[in-house]
């Protein structure tokens, strides 16, 4: 079976790539978590951060941004000793943060996912690109997402940051032409 060429012959990456990675995600509160774990993966490699995600999930109480946004310093302290995610003040604050600006978002529009698939008219772009180094790391779209999202307060949601969301959520389609996923996702989602 032929699959992208950045995946490994790890399970848990290739559990991922083959049932998440580049498939549509509409749920508002998943968007929200995968926008916080791209941010968590600045400076390092998406396979650090999916080992770490059952552990984020229990330490940030499952993405529930309602509950984030009212972290004290207390619980920031003892994010900081989780040896289960990063431990990373920035990076920790900035999920607290994005949490208090998510949940204006979705005051403004309802919901997160309307917002945020705006930026695709609600519609997933299907690239065709063949081979790995074909794949860009940002491109117009994700740089008017990031300068959206900072316009409003959230952080680490950088040009490239935006980029690897908007794959891992399916806003674009970059699975290489030859990987299977390729037009099993173009199929489940009807676009011929």
């Amino acid at each position: 079976m032929k699959r992208c060429e950045w995946v490994t012959d790890e399970p848990i990456y290739i559990s991922y790539h083959d049932k998440e990675w580049g498939r549509p995600l509409y749920d508002s509160d998943k968007l929200f978590e995968m926008l916080c774990l791209e941010g968590m993966q600045a400076g390092l490699s998406w396979i650090t951060i999916l080992k770490r995600r059952e552990n984020y999930r229990q330490a940030f109480d499952h993405f529930q941004a309602d509950v984030i946004a009212k972290y004290t310093e207390e619980k920031v302290n003892q994010l900081l000793q989780d040896k289960g995610i990063i431990r990373n003040r920035r990076k920790i604050e900035a999920i607290i943060n994005n949490a208090k600006v998510y949940l204006e978002v979705r005051k403004e529009y309802g919901n997160f996912s309307d917002y945020i698939w705006s930026f695709v008219d609600g519609k997933p772009i299907i690239n065709a690109y063949e081979k790995h180094e074909d794949v860009p790391a940002f491109t117009e779209l994700s740089k008017a997402m990031s300068k959206d999202l900072k316009k409003r307060g959230f952080k680490f949601v950088g040009e490239t940051i935006c980029y690897a969301f908007m794959q891992a959520s399916g806003m674009v389609n970059d699975h290489l032409i030859d990987c299977f996923c390729y037009n099993d996702i173009r199929k489940d989602e009807d676009f011929d």
